[in-house]
């Protein structure tokens, strides 16, 4: 039954109650959700809600009779006079110059004479790039030793204080016993035993150069066990999140600049050549068209347009029927095209326009020149139709092959988000380098990862085979450089699956037949892949700004 909406109370923007919806079984429910904003349309008002806890995807504008009045929650009431450091009668800062004043306290950190005192660092910066905030707490993250004494203790550093790893424990436990993030992204030292409680360590546990061993450790035939055996400790950085935003290329969203414009999705529709989408996100196309019930685009140059009238002109005059830029791999009807964002910035601003409508944890920069965009379509007589794409900067400090990556709504679930996660480690494996996304990423694309490197990691170990008669050996430094995937994500990944254990003074992987079977029918369902031999790319030393 509907609950009416008490037209004797005042809605306004802030407050929270129960909103109806429609859940995936099509059935009612009431999730709590807050007022965004009000409008009023002849007859009647329309009110924009976020479901609380909900992906902001799921935000629309909903009737009065949806609202449950009999719950409604007010905004608490704030301070009359806002405070500035604590004295009244103040005007709060702006987010401009807390953003200085930051910087400000990094530089005297960073200039400054140790005398045992830190300043600290801002909140709401920390929190802005923080991966422990941004992604779920059942992400094992890695976090590989960063002193000497911790690389000799073990290649995870929390299981110092672990005889054995556990497979029956959930996701969740891994990640408290096997990561330690604090807020700003750094990894923290591992603490020292107590005085007077020896526990007994591993002998040489550690490093990702471990010697790994298969064999047949339990009864069933299709269960491998894998050996892990220590080596040296990788010298690469075990933090992979920046701990300031970064201010070169880097397209991480900084939270602290959201207001309730950004908040709302202000696009009802888009027509991208014969699919029309319906955007998930806010994205900043100018203000004169976010009234509009339509926005045209054009699919090969991605323009915008205000009306269909206005696009059919356009296209008797656009002369473009795939993207701009070099067309480096086609095998059938897809084919990928590599684009450079300073010689096509037209292109590549529309192009960040229109992913910015279903990516909400990326910011848009109008400066496309140090990024890269590789554009997946697929051919029919009319033409190349753009599929989805990934960008990445030219040059990275931190080892990132993709900081965006987005498949349109009409080509998901069709394996389509895989295919682009393989061409970027292809890239990888040419330019013979290893890579990882840019952090945090959103839902859709962890689960995406997670799937990817499950698949390719399992690939590798079930190939192994015995080498005369002795049992095969490969290192998490081999794993990583076959498949391109970075040895933080090689390890996380084994984390996520549970195959760790300890064995009689070594790490081992177990490979139940349960998840055998079930690569088996993901790989089966797993028609798109890359073929090495359609690729031809040519990697270009972006550290000459010649090559700009």
């Amino acid at each position: 039954m509907t609950k009416m909406a008490d037209s004797s109370v005042d809605v306004v923007e802030g407050c929270r109650l129960p909103v109806l919806r429609k859940n995936q079984e099509n059935e009612d429910e009431w999730p709590l959700a807050e007022i965004l904003s009000v409008k009023e349309i002849p007859g009647r008002k329309l009110y924009y809600v976020h479901y609380i806890d909900f992906n902001k995807r799921l935000d629309e504008w909903v009737t009065p009779d949806r609202l449950d009045m009999k719950k409604l929650q007010f905004p608490k009431k704030e301070a009359k006079t806002p405070t500035k450091n604590g004295l009244p009668g103040s005007r709060p800062s702006s987010p401009e110059s807390e953003v200085r004043k930051s910087l400000d306290l990094n530089l005297q950190t960073a200039t400054a004479p140790s005398r045992g005192k830190t300043l600290p660092t801002p909140k709401r910066k920390a929190e802005s790039v923080s991966l422990a905030t941004q992604v779920s707490p059942a992400t094992p993250v890695p976090c590989l030793p960063g002193s000497t004494e911790a690389s000799q203790a073990s290649v995870y550093p929390a299981v110092r204080d672990t005889n054995t790893f556990n497979l029956k424990s959930n996701a969740r436990d891994d990640h408290e016993q096997l990561t330690s993030l604090t807020t700003n992204g750094t990894a923290r030292r591992p603490m020292p035993n107590q005085p007077g409680r020896k526990r007994k360590q591993p002998p040489n546990c550690g490093g990702t150069d471990e010697i790994i061993k298969v064999f047949q450790y339990n009864n069933s035939p299709r269960c491998a066990n894998v050996y892990l055996q220590p080596g040296e400790d990788s010298q690469d950085s075990s933090d992979g999140i920046p701990s300031t935003p970064r201010m070169t290329g880097s397209l991480v969203s900084d939270r602290s600049h959201d207001d309730i414009v950004t908040r709302m999705k202000n696009i009802d529709c888009i027509e991208l050549g014969r699919h029309r989408l319906k955007p998930w996100y806010f994205s900043p196309y100018p203000q004169e068209l976010t009234t509009l019930p339509i926005l045209y685009l054009c699919e090969f140059c991605l323009k915008y347009l205000k009306s269909l009238k206005c696009l059919q002109r356009h296209l008797t005059k656009c002369n473009l029927r795939h993207p701009p830029g070099n067309e480096i791999y086609r095998k059938g009807t897809i084919s990928f095209f590599e684009i450079d964002g300073r010689k096509n910035k037209t292109y590549s601003q529309n192009l960040c326009l229109l992913a910015k409508c279903f990516l909400d944890h990326k910011t848009l920069y109008y400066d496309t020149d140090p990024f890269l965009f590789y554009v997946m379509t697929e051919y029919d007589s009319k033409g190349f139709h753009i599929v989805g794409y990934f960008s990445k900067e030219k040059e990275s400090t931190e080892d990132y092959n993709v900081a965006c990556i987005l498949t349109l709504p009409p080509y998901q679930r069709r394996g389509y988000g895989k295919l682009l996660i393989e061409f970027s480690y292809e890239l990888s494996k040419v330019e013979g380098k290893t890579g990882t996304p840019e952090k945090p990423l959103s839902d859709l694309g962890l689960l995406s990862y997670r799937s990817y490197w499950s698949q390719t990691i399992l690939e590798i170990l079930m190939d192994l085979k015995p080498d005369n008669g002795e049992r095969p050996q490969i290192t998490i430094n081999d794993i990583s450089e076959i498949t391109s995937v970075k040895k933080e994500d090689v390890i996380s990944t084994l984390q996520y699956l549970n195959l760790i254990n300890y064995y009689k003074g070594q790490y081992i992987l177990t490979l139940s037949e349960d998840i055998v079977e079930g690569h088996e029918r993901a790989m089966q369902k797993r028609h798109l892949r890359i073929d090495s031999k359609c690729l031809h790319f040519t990697p270009k030393d972006w550290s000459k700004r010649g090559k700009w």
